[in-house]
């Protein structure tokens, strides 16, 4: 008897890339390992596979190619000889960079934090109101970085046949994503209205808005509180679009939501672009700020969180930190027991005025004492806002 073939398979392979981050003055090479680290997860979010990450070490990154020329040849010659797909920088590339490393390493991608983070994105917006913000800030980002190619127009309606006599291409491009731009502002200037609506006629029910580092597991408590299925994964920006579910304790109900997570180097074009997404947070009554206890870098992660709160105007809202994935709390060192690494936290953040909560959104520790005390906050700013609807108590 002969052997069985397999079936060949029809999976696209993934696409292959290079990491490449700049260690300056102003980041050390330190934090630059973990936002490599971060980039990689990133990545493999957008199912890219990372085959070897460059740092180079400069003042201030090079005008011309980020990078330098000589380390820019290094990259080059590895790219060739493995046959590289793609080349992923950490920060933001400017056009003259992006268009020196494109000419200098051709028939490769090129991208950068912010278009991968777009990418990204752009993969995982469902509904027409997140595909809409998505869209919006990638042409936003690629007006100063115009090529003449046209291939990245080629199905966006409007741009064939609007050139004019001896106008340059480029300027055709210009034109067509300016009045896109314009197109799109205005949709989601409609939808910010008709969302602004909606956020009003809740009723008289407090308003509880989720925050957070992206992946830090807020659409499972999500979902653990309000009994009800919310798209959680483990991987970067699950959640685009605002959830929002009635939510009640005991005998008091709240509305609770679920937006978009953080991420260090948040483009600025998606936080424009996202503005009715972000106004659920802005237009709490309270915070639920979860973090990923078990992450090396929880702390660093809140304060990229704080400083977005800060950026669109919520950072002073009552809040609670919640400390999620305790059930996955280990000492890297292995010298300190789990209960020993949650003291020195609480004591830590105690002493800044923090009420500190552990749980685990998936295992439900600590679940009920978190309730309990999240009962008493909604229901002290309940009497305080709707002091004539207090048949609740």
């Amino acid at each position: 008897m002969g052997t069985k073939r397999k079936p060949l398979s029809t999976a696209k392979p993934a696409e292959t890339c290079v990491l490449i981050g700049l260690a300056t003055r102003r980041q050390r090479r330190e934090q630059l390992e973990e936002y490599l680290e971060e980039l990689a997860f990133l990545g493999e979010t957008a199912k890219a596979k990372t085959q070897r990450v460059f740092v180079q070490s400069l003042d201030k990154p090079d005008v011309r190619t980020f990078v330098g020329s000589g380390k820019l040849q290094e990259i080059k010659s590895y790219v060739e000889e493995e046959d590289i797909d793609m080349l992923i920088f950490d920060d933001e590339l400017s056009p003259i960079q992006l268009r020196n490393i494109e000419k200098e390493i051709p028939e490769r991608k090129v991208l950068d934090r912010t278009n991968l983070i777009l990418d990204i994105f752009a993969q995982r917006a469902a509904t027409s109101h997140a595909k809409t913000q998505v869209e919006l800030a990638q042409y936003q980002y690629l007006l100063p970085r115009l090529t003449n190619m046209w291939t990245h127009l080629q199905k966006q309606k409007g741009g064939i046949g609007m050139k004019g006599p001896g106008e340059k291409e480029i300027e055709t491009d210009r034109r067509v994503i300016r009045d896109r731009i314009a197109l799109l502002r205005k949709q989601l200037a409609g939808i910010d209205k008709q969302m602004a609506t909606q956020r009003k006629n809740r009723g008289q029910m407090i308003r509880v808005a989720l925050v957070g580092y992206t992946n830090v597991g807020k659409s499972t408590l999500m979902s653990l509180m309000s009994k009800s299925d919310v798209f959680a994964e483990n991987k970067l920006f699950a959640t685009l679009d605002t959830t929002v579910r009635k939510v009640v304790i005991d005998n008091l109900p709240f509305l609770l939501s679920d937006t978009v997570g953080f991420i260090r180097k948040l483009p600025t074009q998606l936080i424009e672009s996202f503005k009715s997404t972000l106004d659920e947070t802005r237009e709490s009554d309270m915070l639920l700020h979860v973090i990923d206890v078990s992450h090396p870098q929880f702390d660093d992660h809140m304060a990229v969180v704080e400083r977005t709160l800060a950026d669109i105007g919520s950072d002073n809202k009552p809040t609670m930190v919640l400390f999620n994935k305790v059930d996955l709390l280990t000492d890297p060192e292995g010298e300190r027991s789990p209960e020993d690494l949650k003291r020195g936290i609480r004591e830590r953040f105690e002493a800044l005025g923090h009420d500190v909560i552990f749980l685990s959104a998936k295992t439900k520790v600590g679940y009920d004492s978190f309730k309990r005390i999240l009962y008493d906050r909604v229901k002290e700013l309940h009497i305080k806002r709707y002091p004539y609807n207090q048949f609740l108590y």
